[in-house]
């Protein structure tokens, strides 16, 4: 349910950050992302956890390409991550904004309005959460996300993962039973929670159908939404140009048990729906799904 700790090689550094905020500062967006490709190449040599990760994903999503083919397929994720990392330092250091083009916002607007409750906004790690949040603010509601304590001082500094001012605050998934009761509690008050739903780390998951084989998703969203009754709105987001974003939030399940004998079966049903559009949004956007974990591996 919520993100977990990153096995994965944090990237990034104190000067490396100063390097790219000066030159975003000094030239703007295409310059500091001309930056990008030697430092992605370096990694792309050296990070072979990163690589390997990547390539779990890229093996399954172009099942076609020779091996030449994929690794420039991780390369250009690295890109595009790196563009996304810039990105949030130029809407949160307040240097400019991007148009954001959303699709079904009248639909999350409706459900607030004939609603005392909020609502789950489950998302994945794709597009830029920076960016959406500023769409979200427009519905005047407090805004939650869960998240693990970034432990990348720079990352940490220069993006401030943390920071909680105003209508967008955090909720630890490591406080008491990852942050549930505090879940709960916003939502009957009618917050908004946005969650990760692409990577398990060590949380109970259900394997459902997901870029031709079976995949692992956590399923602990879809017991809180029917626990507390709300619905769960699919967030994602894409970079669709240098200065524009798309953010779609018209997908909607409504989690509900109808007995309690097929629980198990119908959170199954909700987390392939999840998965399905996840799957929908990667063959348009394939390189901007940042999820770095192998959701095939077998658990034990």
């Amino acid at each position: 349910m919520p993100l977990g700790k990153n096995p994965v090689k944090k990237r990034g550094n104190k000067l490396g950050f100063w390097f790219f905020k000066a030159f975003l500062k000094t030239f703007g967006l295409s310059v500091a992302y001309g930056l990008l490709y030697p430092v992605c190449l370096y990694y792309l040599i050296h990070d072979h956890a990163s690589v390997s990760a990547s390539m779990a994903y890229i093996k399954k999503r172009f099942k076609a390409n020779n091996i030449f083919q994929r690794i420039c397929c991780v390369y250009k994720l690295f890109i595009n991550q790196g563009k996304n990392l810039i990105d949030r330092y130029y809407v949160i250091s307040g240097q400019g904004e991007f148009d954001i083009e959303i699709y079904g916002y009248d639909r999350i607007k409706s459900l607030l309005d004939n609603s005392q409750k909020g609502i789950i906004l489950l998302t994945a790690h794709v597009g830029n959460w920076q960016v959406t949040m500023t769409v979200l603010k427009r519905l005047g509601r407090t805004v939650y996300l869960l998240m693990a304590p970034e432990d990348n001082i720079a990352v940490k500094n220069t993006l401030d993962v943390d920071d909680e001012k105003g209508r967008v605050k955090i909720i630890s998934s490591e406080n008491f039973l990852s942050g549930v009761i505090e879940i709960i509690n916003v939502i009957n008050q009618g917050s908004l929670v946005s969650i990760m739903g692409d990577r398990g780390d060590g949380y109970d998951c259900k394997e459902v159908n997901f870029l031709g084989e079976k995949a692992n998703f956590p399923y602990g969203v879809f017991s809180i939404a029917a626990a507390v009754q709300c619905p769960v709105v699919i967030l994602l987001s894409a970079k669709t140009s240098t200065k524009k974003y798309f953010v779609d939030v018209s997908h909607v399940i409504y989690p509900r048990y109808s007995s309690k004998n097929k629980k198990h079966e119908e959170i199954t049903v909700w987390v392939q729906e999840f998965a399905r559009t996840l799957e929908d949004y990667t063959a348009k956007y394939p390189f901007q799904w940042f999820v770095f974990r192998d959701l095939w591996k077998r658990q034990n």
